[in-house]
């Protein structure tokens, strides 16, 4: 059975080597009560951590700048004022919005014990006001292990959705899901997320849910007879956010036009999507490169993020084109086409993270991959929010309505990325950015200045 995992598989670990205490987390167990209610299903599919990634150095006790970089290991790394600045973000904040009000959930197996310490380090160094981080633990969590490489990635992974979300939101709420998958207790794995999704939605937890995980569409039981019911009645979540107007993004994956096969060992030969990434009542978020300087400023249009991995996306062999990619059907055919939108995933060009859950690797690490992408979409999504005064949920409607009505005018805050670089991966031809929506990058990218407000009012219509 294929095992879900999180989206950034493409990380290029720069540990320090300064241990520093953890703080304290905030904890809100939930009741059984909240549990009840919550779909039953029989698949059970235990996620695993893939940020196997690249280790190309230890011991960088701070960030370093991006020509150091690329001077010393031959990639760009960027900080979160880089991204602001990429994504022109000012004029939102100068204006007050900033996520102020607006909740981002995060949901992730394990977490991170040192998750709000790591936060407050990270947003001290670039000079951003630190936000509180609120656990939710979700089931016995066990206990944690740094030994334990399921639970250090998985830590990691918790650490660049937090870092990327608030870089982007700097005032919106955190909550932090960690949910108790351990191999030895045989518990499950995406049932175990979507029921946890569903009692924070039910609770009026969340404005947002962003979502680093995957499974490939062709692993769930029943895929090669043409049943596709075990994937599909773990929709639940999805249809309860859409009820609610709370947004649920994920990471359209990190392997091109194909992803992984069952075992986790190798990828397919042939075109295939994952999930939750390709379900229709879902954001899919895909990757791109920046190229930047110093200060932020790009260097030149964006491209495919496509090097140690690449953006997903593609057909679903799962769901129908949805109505609101008629507009693309040239493009996707009768198939849900994924990613929808792109953030910033490639590793040259990934993102400084700070992390100290490893006593054995405490410092500063780049990370890329789509899991990146989406955290980072999650914060865009907040300021949305509270530009609206109200949760703009479900916007996939409003985003390719968007598209029809100003294209790429800089009035509607579309970014094309169509420099004819692609995502193939692993010998599998992928898409390749052109003129327009591509399987490469979906519509392409934002300015978040134009787009926020734009997307508001397409929103209203919706």
């Amino acid at each position: 059975m294929r095992t879900p995992h999180t989206r950034s598989r493409a990380a290029v670990a720069l540990a320090g080597a300064t241990a520093l205490a953890a703080a304290a987390l905030v904890t809100t167990p939930l009741t059984a009560a909240a549990q009840a209610g919550a779909p039953s299903t029989s698949v059970s599919v235990k996620p695993v951590p893939a940020i196997a990634g690249h280790q190309l150095i230890r011991a960088v006790g701070s960030p370093m700048t991006t020509e150091q970089c690329q001077a010393q290991w031959k990639i760009a790394c960027y900080g979160p004022l880089q991204y602001r600045q990429a994504y022109h973000l000012a004029p939102l904040y100068q204006a007050g919005i900033t996520g102020k009000g607006r909740t981002i959930v995060i949901v992730d197996s394990f977490g991170s014990p040192t998750i709000q310490h790591d936060l407050d380090v990270y947003s001290k160094q670039f000079g951003i006001p630190s936000s509180r981080v609120e656990v939710v633990k979700w089931g016995k969590v066990p206990p944690w292990d740094p030994k334990n490489a399921d639970m250090t990635g998985w830590a990691g992974e918790s650490t660049l959705d937090v870092e990327m979300a608030h870089a982007m939101a700097p005032d919106a709420k955190i909550v932090l899901v960690e949910t108790a998958v351990a191999e030895t207790e045989g518990v499950t794995g995406f049932p175990e997320m979507m029921s946890a999704e569903k009692a924070l939605i039910d609770r009026g937890i969340g404005d947002v849910i962003t979502q680093s995980f995957g499974a490939t569409e062709n692993t769930f039981p029943g895929f090669d007879q043409g049943d596709f019911s075990s994937l599909k009645n773990l929709r639940y979540a999805f249809k309860d956010a859409a009820a609610h107007d709370v947004t649920v993004l994920a990471s359209s994956g990190d392997g091109g036009a194909t992803d992984s096969t069952a075992d986790g060992s190798g990828t397919y030969p042939m075109r295939v999507n994952s999930w939750p990434s390709s379900d229709p009542l879902v954001t899919s978020i895909g990757g791109t490169q920046l190229h930047l300087d110093d200060q932020g400023n790009r260097l030149s249009p964006e491209s495919v993020y496509n090097d140690f991995g690449a953006g997903g996306g593609g057909q679903s062999h799962v769901f129908d084109r949805p109505d609101f990619q008629n507009g693309v059907r040239g493009t996707v055919g009768n198939r849900r086409g994924t990613p929808d939108i792109s953030m910033a995933a490639a590793v040259n060009g990934g993102a400084w993270v700070y992390s100290s859950f490893d006593p054995t690797a405490v410092g500063w690490d780049v990370y890329g991959g789509t899991s990146e992408a989406a955290p980072l979409f999650s914060g865009i999504v907040a300021l949305a929010d509270q530009a609206a005064g109200r949760r703009i949920g479900d916007f996939n409607d409003a985003l390719y309505a968007l598209y029809k009505h100003e294209g790429y005018k800089p009035s509607g805050g579309l970014v094309d990325v169509n420099d004819g670089t692609n995502n193939t991966y692993a010998g599998v031809t992928g898409y390749t950015a052109v003129n327009g929506y591509d399987m490469a990058t979906g519509i392409g990218t934002i300015d978040a200045s134009r787009f926020v407000p734009a997307l508001v009012r397409e929103s209203r219509h919706h």
